[in-house]
């Protein structure tokens, strides 16, 4: 039987009818329900058999002869679950947390649905119609002219607005559609304004007026959750309106801008969304709805205003639509350089929107305004102008933004560093390594506004670049590899570091860590903490970060987090690169060994690293085709390879124990022997390469030496050495022939004489090792090493000789230069052997001080008379980093995180390591002559002529006033060598003093250069600071005052100045006596007690034992004592600028400390007067005799400093000589250009808070100050008028009881009254604390004579006072 379809024109009990019929004759359906196998219950299917009959109720509709699965074209590979491997358990997870986090059934996902709202919402009905199904219709019926609305829509969308549209004259409104319109919004809206739209006159015409709008657009009512929030809402809109109604055109937009001054411009951007939305969607249904006489403009037209009618005309709609799509025609179809066809396929309506990418870009918009704009780069990493116009195939532009302007911008780069497609990952990678690398040399420092390395590092740079390190790719590998040496090494920073190896201790170095200020704001709190344990916890604390904050202010220290040792093996040894990779991984490498001892330790424990190091890269054989002229390496594993020697050179400077672990686990004795025994023209390398290698290879010995280790190779490679030595003197014939192998050459000589220098000092100790061995003393026993003396002393004679010949060459400049770096180890290699020569036994003293006489008379002092010399002193204020501070300033895009010493692009010549600079040579001429006179005593006056150079006394004069440079990586490592030669000026300088009858004409000037340089000195020179305090700072010869009146003279002064600084008495104290000391009598007091002041001070230096120790260890030489070349962290000098009042500031920190824990601090150290007195006097000394070495103090510090006397040991200021000396030094800080210097609101070095200072200082004067005037004197001086008002409301507000025993008269007062009463006061609240303290009493003019009268000059000013109008309350 069959059965008729449903046909159009059916109603719906047609539908029914039909139905009922077909139930009736239980006529077999013609689709069927098949139950879809579930895969996680196997392969069963369910047959007809199992389905249950069909029920009469029941509409079911089934499809027969259907697979359940579509079949499957090609073959394919099993799906693996994605969601089984990403799911991770822990062991300490909670397996019911887990199962509550992870449970999918259905009562779990429904308890957790959470019901809108709803009760806000309009329900509207669907509009009956009088057919069963929605009328079906072909696009091909509906005009495509018609289009509604702007934006981008879709063929489909377009057409159904365009059908609803044309159907709107056909169908009735069902409903009143109001017109919606936002007062509230036009006045947020910044575009419009009254000139751009006159604003309608009638606004009597409420059907046109914008107040109107019968609902609200932002405010709906949604949230209140009630029945009645709309009806809160409509009251709301309602006094909106009535407001803006009641307004001005001006009030309006008055208004209008006060809003958009204080509203968020992301919250005004909202707003004016939200209300674009809805008058889009309410456009939407006056389609539907056919109200084509009324239409609401968007708000994004910036003609829209205040009081503009909001209705417009169909046709008006119509003309713009249709005006918009003509000009849209127009624009796309001329622009486009193919023309479409309609017999093209799907091509009968063409879209312009999407091809509008084949118009040709427009020009770049030209360089007339002052914003800046994203800086966009080349393939090759150049900076690309706003303006230039490029030609497209140079593949620079592309569709993103500003696609008129050609290159990629930094974001566009990284997100091109992680597209699927290989080619564009390494090619984004390899822009961004250019990009940094140009940034590093500066080329962006005047186009560019901020740092490029700065924004990269904080948009995550570096671990872009570690996780491109993990990519399986090679080449995505070799191009992360690249850009991390860009970002980390500096070529020319290794050029100069190899450049200064064989300087004067220029094989230690400083680490490179950065300088972190929140590091440093730690250890402060860990400040009692002993060294190992400071070092423990800051170890736990890094482990315990995020590798991106360690990273943040450590790069090296966070890539280390990520094991990036491990990763660069790997891609070493397994996958294989090229040369260039290999030689980038060998620099990354070589850079972080040079961070810090624990850097090196981690490469030396990471599995397999050192070995294949070892294994591929310095092989004791190799193919000698790779020596052949044009050979190119295609692989650089299984051929030596200089960058590897240098790397394991690197990581022996970490520690004496990592040498040894390379030395004898990593096999590099046989590696040192292969490459130092055979002449770099014999190694089967290129010529270049090979000397590289040799040199490297004899730094690698020199540092082992330097340890008292591999000296058992100097045996057997002592022919070696000595055909070496002999070969020497052949440079100067080949020094005048332009060779660029000559240069070379000359460092790999001077890697060799450095080597035999530390040879030579660990062999001029081995019979001092010897005899301690055989006392059996207790403590460790120190093996001595496997070297004589008898066998170093042979080779004197070779190295003398070449000096001798090099030094005729002084005068030829240019090859002066190239051969002044071997001279210069010469130099070194004699004062080291001098020295060490003088310890023997075994040596003739009377042939060994006439060998000194002969090398004096000969050689040096001849040298001393050149011309060319005096060239070189004169080179030395040009050339010093002291004198020249930007010489030594940062680079452009130098980041804290990532340590540079600032040489990219190379120094200038004239500068402290340039290749005219006369430093090493000079340093090493004195350190030579510091041999010689410290041994033979009678040749000291033969060299009294060199402090005389005029050329070493105007660079010393320079030096010591000019503000060192801020401690920096760069400015560290220089000055180190500058101060060196400074030092071993003033050694010289010593040893004359005492010698030579004129000399004190220099005494002067070389205090002061001893004074600056004691507050100078970094960090692992704390030997040369203890040198300086024993015998150069304190010594009675380097001031020549205290025997010349000095004293005397301060007497006269104080005469002179009698009347504008009065002395001060203390009435009542214990320093009373029948004739006080005169300031001279008390300067030649403090200069008869020098002896016992530098005891003072060296006792209260003895926190820095280990480190002399370690310091100690390095300059004389004992290199069985050298745990590491490395260098301790520079934090800042070694003493505080203001270490002349350390003995003070300890004693009072000593006392603060203990009173902090509750403490009660009753034995205070047995001679704390004469510390205290000793303090004083040096201080004394200074302000009288040398007042500039103190000028870098401010005068408010000095006076904190001297406030501490005061909070010590309760009655301590009044001990007489206590008390002499803080009112001789309180007198110079009272002199009126020292007032004028006096600023306590400014931050002090070492004080946290001043006013907390002055609030102690008020408590103790309270408890223990006995009225003394001197004591009196310090309480009123920060009370002056030009300082903060809080110190005074303290003393009259919260400390009146102290007015009663300021009894300093005014006669005494060293202060003038001018300085407290001028400018009038004009807080209010302190001038309420003045009238109260006077009509009360508690300020009279007999207990405390200065502050009355400030306090009746105050009030009688105001009182008195015309302008009310310049008071201000406190």
């Amino acid at each position: 039987m069959m059965f008729s379809r449903p046909k159009p024109g059916e109603s719906e009990a047609d539908l029914i009818h039909f139905q009922n019929q077909f139930l009736a004759a239980r006529a077999s359906p013609a689709v069927k329900i098949v139950k879809k196998a579930d895969k996680r219950k196997g392969e069963e299917r369910s047959t007809d058999a199992e389905r249950p009959q069909l029920q009469d109720s029941k509409d079911v509709v089934m499809l027969d002869d259907f697979p359940d699965v579509l079949p499957a074209l090609t073959p394919g590979p099993p799906k693996k679950s994605k969601i089984k491997s990403a799911c991770v358990h822990f062991s300490d997870e909670d397996p019911e947390e887990r199962l509550e986090n992870h449970d999918q059934h259905i009562t779990a996902v429904f308890s957790k649905i959470i019901e809108r709202d709803t009760s806000a919402e309009a329900v509207t009905m669907p509009v009956p119609t009088g057919d069963p199904f929605p009328r079906i219709f072909h696009r091909s019926e509906i005009k495509s002219e018609v289009k509604v609305g702007s934006g981008r829509k879709s063929i489909f969308a377009q057409k159904m607005a365009a059908r609803r549209a044309a159907e709107k004259p056909a169908t009735a409104p069902s409903a009143e559609c109001t017109q919606i319109a936002s007062a509230p919004l036009d006045i947020l809206n910044p575009e419009g304004s009254a000139e751009e739209v006159p604003r309608s006159s009638n606004r009597d015409n409420k059907a046109d007026d914008i107040f109107t709008s019968q609902r609200p657009c932002i405010i709906t009512g949604e949230g209140l959750g009630s029945q009645k929030s709309e009806q809160e809402a409509q009251a709301i809109h309602k006094e909106n309106l009535e407001k803006l109604q009641s307004m001005s055109q001006e009030e309006i937009l008055k208004e209008q801008e006060r809003l958009l001054a204080q509203l968020d411009p992301s919250l005004v951007a909202f707003l004016k969304s939200r209300r674009s939305g809805n008058v889009d969607q309410k456009n939407e249904i006056k389609m539907e709805q056919n109200r084509p006489e009324e239409f609401v403009e968007s708000l994004t037209v910036p003609q829209c205003a205040v009081g503009m009618s909001l209705s417009m005309q169909e046709s008006g709609l119509e003309e713009s639509v249709r005006r918009d799509e003509s000009t849209k025609m127009e624009i796309t179809d001329d622009d486009l350089p193919v023309k479409p066809r309609k017999e093209w396929i799907h091509m009968d309506n063409v879209e312009f929107e999407k091809l509008e990418w084949m118009k040709d870009l427009p020009l770049p918009r030209q360089k007339k305004t002052k914003k800046g704009m994203q800086a966009r780069f080349s393939l090759k990493g150049d900076l690309i102008p706003a303006d230039a116009d490029l030609p497209t195939h140079l593949g620079l532009h592309h569709h993103g933004e500003e696609a008129e302007r050609a290159g990629y911008s930094l974001q566009e780069l990284f997100h091109l560093s992680r597209s699927q497609l290989i080619q564009q990952r390494t090619l984004a990678l390899q822009v961004l390594g250019r990009i940094v690398q140009k940034a590093r040399a500066g080329e962006f420092a005047s186009s560019l506004k901020g740092s490029v390395l700065r924004l990269l590092l904080d948009a995550g740079f570096l671990f872009l670049l570690r996780f491109s390190l993990d990519d399986a790719v090679d080449n995505v590998m070799a191009a992360s590899v690249g850009a991390l040496r860009a970002l980390l090494v500096s070529s020319d920073d290794e050029k100069y570091l190899d450049w200064t190896f064989s300087w004067y201790q220029g094989m230690a170095a400083f680490p490179f860590v950065p300088n972190n200020e929140e590091e440093e704001e730690e250890e402060e709190e860990e400040e009692e903490l002993t060294g190992a344990e400071k070092s423990q916890n800051k170890k736990q604390t890094d482990e315990n970060k995020p590798d991106a904050d360690v990273a943040r202010y450590d790069a090296v220290k966070g890539l280390l987090k990520t094991r990036i040792q491990h990763r660069l093996r790997y891609i070493l040894e397994v996958v294989r690169p090229v040369p260039t990779v290999v030689l980038d991984i060998l620099h990354i490498l070589t850079h972080i060994a040079r961070h810090s001892s624990e850097a090196c330790i981690q490469l030396l424990d990471c599995p397999r690293l050192i070995d294949t190091i070892v294994r591929e890269f310095l092989p004791t054989r190799w193919d000698p085709h790779v020596a052949e002229p044009g050979c190119l390496l295609t692989s650089l594993h299984g051929v030596a390879c200089a960058a590897a020697m240098k790397f394991i050179r690197v990581l022996a400077s970490g520690g004496r124990n990592a040498t040894a672990r390379l030395l004898n686990k990593f096999e590099m004795k046989s590696r040192l022997i292969r490459f130092t025994a055979e002449d770099p023209q014999d190694l089967l390398l290129p010529r270049e390469e090979a000397i590289r290698l040799s040199t490297e290879a004899f730094r690698l010995w020199a540092v082992a030496a330097g340890y008292g280790q591999a000296c058992d190779l100097y045996r057997d490679l002592y022919p070696v050495l000595v055909r070496i030595l002999q070969s020497l003197p052949e440079l100067l014939s080949t020094s005048h022939e332009k060779n660029p192998m000559f240069e070379l050459s000359v460092q790999r000589a001077a890697a060799v004489v450095t080597l035999l220098v530390h040879v030579t000092q660990t062999a001029g100790y081995t019979v001092e090792l010897h005899a301690k061995l055989s006392s059996c003393e207790d403590g460790e026993q120190i093996p001595p090493p496997p070297i004589t003396w008898n066998q170093v002393s042979g080779l004197q004679p070779f190295l003398e000789t070449s000096m001798k010949k090099f030094l005729q060459v002084i005068s030829w400049t240019e090859t002066w230069q190239i051969l002044q770096p071997l001279t210069t180890t010469y130099m070194i290699y004699l004062g080291v052997y001098y020295s060490a020569c003088s310890q023997q036994p075994s040596v003739n003293p009377v042939d060994f001080l006439e060998e000194l006489e002969r090398l004096t008379s000969e050689v040096l002092q001849p040298l001393l008379s050149q011309p060319a010399m005096h060239s070189m002193w004169d080179l030395l204020r040009p050339c010093s980093a002291l004198c020249n501070p930007l010489s030594c300033s940062p680079a452009p895009e130098s980041v804290f995180s990532i340590v540079s010493l600032s040489c990219t692009g190379g120094k200038p010549p004239l500068s402290l390591v340039g290749s005219k600079s006369p430093f090493p040579f000079l340093t090493a001429l004195l350190f030579l002559i510091d041999s010689i006179t410290h041994i033979h005593k009678g040749l000291i006056s033969k060299y009294s002529s060199v402090l005389s150079i005029e050329g070493l006394k105007d660079y010393l004069h320079q030096s010591w006033q000019t503000a060192p440079p801020s401690v920096t990586p760069a400015s560290a490592w220089m000055l180190r060598h500058e101060y060196h030669l400074q030092y071993f000026a003033l050694v010289l300088a010593r040893k004359m003093a005492g010698t030579c009858p004129d000399y004190s004409r220099h005494a002067s000037l070389h205090h002061c250069v001893a004074m600056a340089l004691l507050s100078r000195l970094l960090p692992g020179s704390e030997h040369l600071a203890y040198e300086i305090l024993l015998d150069l700072a304190f010594n009675p010869e380097f001031l020549p005052e205290g025997k010349t009146g000095g004293p005397e003279a301060a007497d006269f002064s104080d005469i002179l100045h009698l009347g504008t600084s009065a002395k001060l008495s203390q009435p009542g104290s214990a320093a009373v006596s029948s004739s006080k000391p005169t300031r001279g009598a008390l300067l030649r007091e403090s200069y008869q007690n020098l002896p016992a002041i530098r005891s003072c001070y060296l006792s209260h230096f003895v926190h820095l034992q280990p480190a002399l120790v370690r310091s100690q260890a390095s300059y004389q030489g004992r290199n069985y004592l050298i745990q590491s070349m490395l260098l301790p962290e520079v934090r800042g000098p070694i003493l505080p600028s203001d270490w002349p009042f350390f003995p003070l500031i300890s004693l009072y920190n000593k006392v603060t400390n203990a009173e902090t824990r509750g403490a009660v601090l009753n034995s205070l150290p047995l001679d704390l007067v004469n510390t205290v007195t000793w303090n004083l006097q040096w201080v004394l000394l200074l302000e009288s005799w040398r007042p500039k070495t103190l000028q870098s103090i401010p005068i408010a510090a000095k006076l904190a400093r001297l406030m501490c006397i005061f909070l010590t040991g309760g009655d301590l200021f009044l001990e007489a000589p206590i008390h002499c000396y803080t009112a001789a030094l309180l007198s110079v800080y009272c002199q009126p250009k020292a007032l004028d210097s006096l600023n306590l609101d400014a931050p002090l070095p070492g004080l946290a808070s001043f006013h907390d200072l002055y609030i102690s200082l008020l408590e103790q004067f309270e408890g223990v100050s006995f009225g003394d005037p001197l004591f009196g004197v310090f309480v009123l001086l920060p009370l002056q008028k030009r300082f903060s008002v809080h110190l005074r409301l303290s003393v009259f507000g919260e400390h009146t009881s102290i007015l009663r025993a300021l009894g300093v008269p005014l006669q005494q007062f060293p202060v003038p009254l001018e300085r407290y009463t001028s400018p009038p006061e004009d807080n209010l609240n302190l001038l309420r604390h003045y009238f109260r303290t006077l009509v009360t009493g508690a300020l009279r003019n007999t207990w405390c004579p200065v502050l009355y009268v400030v306090a009746v000059a105050h009030v009688n000013s105001f009182i008195f006072s015309q302008d009310s109008t310049t008071q201000v309350g406190g």
